[in-house]
């Protein structure tokens, strides 16, 4: 289902939190839930994966995720300060030791030039630690977007690593 460089990451990813005895949760918009169905494509997942959250409108990343309605107005549902509010609301909102957060445009409309199409914000959140983001341009088509999004919200959990795993 997905390409083997994302499933190997996948794999090596879960590896190191089951070692670690971390667990994880994904918070997604322009992925609509690739990045969970990624992680959970490996078998033995679920001793890491706590729950993912697709919150593709402005509502549910309120109603799901608790992003104010106000910090989506000032920002834009695509920006840097949105995905720190996504990962730390799914922090907040499950089990999980660490978070990945994922808003962007992903094509092949909707793109602005302060925002074009391919931009992405990821952002990850731990507990006892503090929440970080990355801004990205992705090229290629939607489905380019998407797979790059996840690729890099693979990478980026793994690098995340909180200060005491709350058990």
């Amino acid at each position: 289902m997905f390409p083997d460089h994302i499933r190997e990451l996948a794999a090596k990813l879960l590896a190191e939190y089951e070692l670690a005895g971390y667990t994880l949760a994904t918070a997604e918009s322009c992925t609509g839930g690739l990045i969970a169905g990624a992680l959970t494509d490996i078998a033995g997942s679920s001793k890491v994966v706590d729950r993912g959250f697709v919150t593709y409108s402005n509502v549910a990343k309120s109603e799901m995720l608790g992003v104010p309605p106000s910090l989506i107005h000032a920002h834009g549902a695509v920006s840097a300060e949105v995905a720190v509010a996504m990962a730390v609301g799914a922090l907040a909102k499950s089990k999980a030791d660490v978070t990945v957060a994922v808003t962007g445009v992903a094509g092949p409309g909707g793109g602005t030039p302060e925002k074009p199409v391919g931009r992405v914000y990821i952002a990850t959140a731990v507990r006892r630690g503090a929440a970080k983001h990355k801004e990205y341009t992705f090229p290629g088509d939607r489905e380019a977007v998407r797979l790059a999004t996840v690729q890099a919200a693979l990478e980026r959990l793994r690098t995340a690593r909180p200060e005491t795993a709350i058990r």
